[in-house]
């Protein structure tokens, strides 16, 4: 192994020294842990930490690194405290995730170090909107991130990759090219000659390097974070490097040849950076046996502290409360809900200006003056630039607000959603469209594994909305007219708001806006310009988490949300004779129990009423929790009137029939009869 010190002082190449022995020292003694039972789990970097360490000394401090399992190296570098480390590792209150995460699933953002997901490839999206903010603030910053040779066949690699390269993003994506996915060999992961290849296909500069060389990792690094600074482009690297553990202990390392073992042996990191330093007289023995001294009473100081910690005493409040990340109110717009606190201008609501809109209208106007609000709010979808959106909500804002606000993406949404949530880092907010909410799927692993869990895991928030043009009714079949919120009021971290008029739609938007927590928006695409009311001019929130009576009635209470809400005023003016007491649920994570319960106390019979399917739907929770916590309050069993347990059809009869409206009446005679 060859080492260029280039024009290293020595006391450069000692404060390198130090940095890469430390991790070493700490992973040996993490195994001694392991096999006595101490830790539970541990993922290895031992003949890897030359990446690591190398990389993350390229940066500077405040530049945002997304690190993976085996870069212990990056931790110690940006010189988080051992101690801490330790109380991670065990599980402890008082490590950096409160015992809510293992290993290295952590982040700290004073230490810029974003907490990783097991699924790996999603925090290469991370980066992109990390540089993203880099690049509107004209910051010359990099940010970086790592991803194995198996990480490589994800599509998210792929995302990553190609939304860096067409937005010009200042990113580095590492390769650690380790020879094996767990156990799955290269030569079964792809058929390039190498995995640097492939920056070519995204129009970006790659090289590779020797990944258990210190020196050539950081002098690679260095120059590479001028060239991305200097260009505004994306970098790719390849550290062709071996792990000699296996991909946690627990898998063992059978499925490895021997000769291999023996092979990258003589490429140890440390003892050939080791060797040079004593070869051209930078350290001798003594003072290298000093230093590992150091560390092993620096290792075993913090390790006897950590093991004085406390064991954790659950706190379910504590639990609960730290799902969610605070609002805070300095900025926030008052509320037009009556029961939330008036503007001093005045307090009488109906002095206020107010324009008759339609449902698209509303939505328009609350994220144009969100724009006009944030200065640091994010825009991006496909063709919501100049061409305004699938439904032209974002029409005229480009001329407004610029295309480094208002962007158009490629086809990406996992990446996007990743970006998003890159931008929420550094401290921006942002909007993504969902084109149709049907397409969430393929970023479904973003939201519920990194914007929903972030805040619980390592107090990060997700200031994130993703609009959701959802719903039938208008004949575009079964790709394009599915009812979704269900699977996400089962996320505990998102928020879940579905309005069902346009006062209420820019209202929601503009609160979805403001709060810290990533918000999933579903906007009724039959309601878009089938909807009109009256709606103030002004900037106002309508409250996430607080339900609506749209009519008070007697006889029967309807709870239902979206077009539900249109649904059942329709029944209303057909049969007058029966009186609805009809409750707008608005917000569907978190649910407003309270007035769930007024409304159940109000008639004493209830039905749940949604575009959704059945089986799995909304209604079943709400019914639930009915039945547990108001049984002494109904007159009749609790029903639900829902859609058709079947994908919805295109044919308009045959979506007539699916639809939930096409059973009201007879539900609603049903509990008429009771």
């Amino acid at each position: 192994m060859q080492f260029d010190r280039t024009k290293l002082t020595d006391p450069e190449l000692v404060f390198i020294y130090r940095s890469i022995v430390l991790p070493r020292m700490i992973e040996e003694k993490m195994l001694v842990l392991l096999r006595q039972g101490k830790i539970s789990k541990w993922f290895s970097g031992i003949g890897q930490e030359a990446i690591a360490v190398g990389s993350t000394l390229a940066l500077q401090k405040d530049e945002w690194i997304m690190p993976l399992h085996r870069n212990l190296g990056v931790f110690t570098t940006r010189q988080m405290g051992l101690e801490k480390m330790f109380k991670q590792w065990q599980g402890n209150k008082d490590g950096y995730s409160k015992g809510r995460e293992r290993s290295f699933h952590f982040g700290s953002k004073p230490h810029y170090i974003c907490g990783m997901i097991s699924h790996l490839g999603p925090q290469l999206a991370l980066a992109d909107g990390v540089a993203l903010a880099y690049k509107l603030k004209k910051e010359n910053k990099v940010s970086l991130a790592y991803s194995g040779d198996g990480g490589t066949s994800e599509g998210d690699f792929h995302e990553a990759l190609n939304v860096a390269a067409v937005w010009g993003l200042p990113v580095i994506f590492v390769i650690e090219n380790n020879g094996y996915g767990l156990s799955t060999p290269v030569n079964e992961q792809y058929r390039c000659e190498s995995l640097v290849d492939k920056a070519k296909g995204y129009g970006m500069e790659g090289i590779r390097i020797d990944g258990n060389n210190i020196l050539e990792v950081y002098d690679t690094i260095r120059g590479v974070r001028d060239y991305c600074i200097n260009n505004q482009k994306p970098y790719l690297i390849e550290c062709m490097t071996f792990r000699m553990r296996g991909h946690e202990e627990a898998s063992g390392t059978k499925y490895v040849p021997q000769e291999l073992f023996e092979e990258w042996g003589r490429k140890d990191p440390v003892k050939n950076y080791e060797q040079f330093l004593i070869a051209e007289s930078v350290l001798n023995e003594m003072q290298i046996a000093d230093i590992r001294h150091e560390f092993r009473e620096y290792i075993e100081t913090e390790l006897k502290a950590a093991f004085e910690a406390e064991a954790i005493v659950p706190d379910t409040g504590e639990e609960i409360k730290d799902v969610y990340a605070k609002k805070t109110m300095a900025n926030s717009p008052w509320s037009i809900d009556k029961d939330i606190e008036a503007p001093p201008l005045t307090s009488d609501y109906s002095l206020l200006t107010k324009n008759e809109k339609r449902f698209v209208d509303a939505l328009q106007d609350g994220l144009r003056q969100s724009m006009e609000q944030h200065e640091n709010l994010i825009l991006m979808g496909q063709d919501i630039a100049e061409y305004g959106g699938a439904f032209k909500i974002t029409e005229g804002f480009v001329e407004q607000f610029g295309k480094d606000r208002v962007r158009n993406t490629p086809l990406c949404e996992s990446a996007i959603v990743g970006t998003a949530l890159g931008l929420s880092l550094e401290g921006y907010k942002s909007m993504m469209e969902m084109q149709f909410a049907d397409f969430v799927t393929v970023g479904f692993n973003q939201i519920v594994n990194n914007l929903a869990k972030i805040h619980y895991r390592w107090g990060q928030n997700a200031d994130v909305v993703i609009r959701m043009p959802t719903g039938g009714g208008v004949g575009a079949g079964p790709f394009h007219s599915q009812s979704n919120e269900a699977w996400f009021t089962h996320v505990p971290g998102l928020k879940v708001v579905y309005p069902s008029n346009p006062q209420d739609a820019k209202g929601l938007m503009i609160a979805a806006i403001n709060d810290p927590n990533p918000v999933m928006f579903f906007e009724h695409k039959a309601l878009y310009r089938s909807v009109s009311g009256m709606v103030p001019d002004i900037y106002y929130e309508t409250p996430i988490g607080k339900a609506a009576v749209t009519k008070a009635g007697t006889d029967i209470t309807v709870i239902t949300y979206g077009a539900g809400v249109h649904w059942a005023l329709n029944y209303q003016e057909q049969y007058p004779d029966t009186s609805l007491h009809i409750l707008d649920l608005r917000t569907l994570l978190p649910l407003d129990y309270d007035s769930i319960r007024e409304a159940v106390a109000t008639t004493g019979k209830v039905l749940i009423l949604h575009e959704d399917t059945l089986t799995g739907g909304i209604g079943g929770e709400v019914s639930a929790w009915i039945s547990e916590h108001c049984f002494e309050l109904l007159d009749a069993p609790v029903m639900r009137c829902a859609s058709l347990d079947t994908p919805i059809p295109f044919n308009i009869e045959l979506e007539k029939n699916f639809m939930a409206n096409s059973r009201l009446e007879e539900y609603i005679k049903k509990l008429m009869d009771y």
